[in-house]
């Protein structure tokens, strides 16, 4: 089973249809395309402090790398653990900056695959109002517990009025 962090946009207009199309899934997992191509990923989902950030650390290790007199494996070595944090990261970044750009986290959906987990997700979405723009109104409080009659007593409690060396 895959868990998706579920993102809802900004109100753009009244259409439900549309605003429930836009609703955004994002994979909490990691990303093989983030840890191969980080860059090409980071420019596909527009995370532009992402992309600059990385060329920085990039430019930085290498430079300092090469400075120190290191070989190239090693510089390699460091660039590919560069990359694997872009693929263990790239479910956050995608995460803040769409939370960045004014999206809503609504929750998360579970399935075994996006489609499942879309379907899981609009069930439930519908089925609280939320859809059609309403606010979700939670559920009644249970009812109150009521006093049981006042000889019960709970676990191994003595009974009230009893002396404490009987059993």
């Amino acid at each position: 089973m895959t868990v998706y962090m579920v993102f809802e946009p900004p109100q753009a207009d009244d259409d439900p249809v549309r605003h429930a199309e836009r609703i955004a899934f994002v994979r909490d997992r990691f990303t093989w395309s983030a840890f191969l191509f980080a860059p090409l990923w980071m420019l596909r989902h527009r995370l532009w402090l992402a992309v600059v950030g990385y060329g920085v650390v990039v430019a930085g290790v290498t430079a300092g790398l090469v400075y120190a007199g290191a070989r190239l494996g090693s510089i390699v070595l460091s660039l590919a653990l560069v990359n694997l944090l872009a693929g263990i990261e790239g479910a956050t970044l995608r995460r803040r900056s769409l939370i960045g750009r004014g999206w809503r986290d609504v929750g998360i959906a579970i399935g075994d695959d996006l489609e499942a987990a879309e379907r899981r997700f609009f069930d439930s979405y519908t089925a609280h109002g939320t859809a059609h723009g309403g606010p979700v109104t939670p559920p009644p409080p249970p009812p109150p517990l009521r006093p049981g009659p006042a000889g019960d007593v709970i676990g191994l409690f003595p009974q009230p009025g009893a002396s404490p060396g009987a059993r």
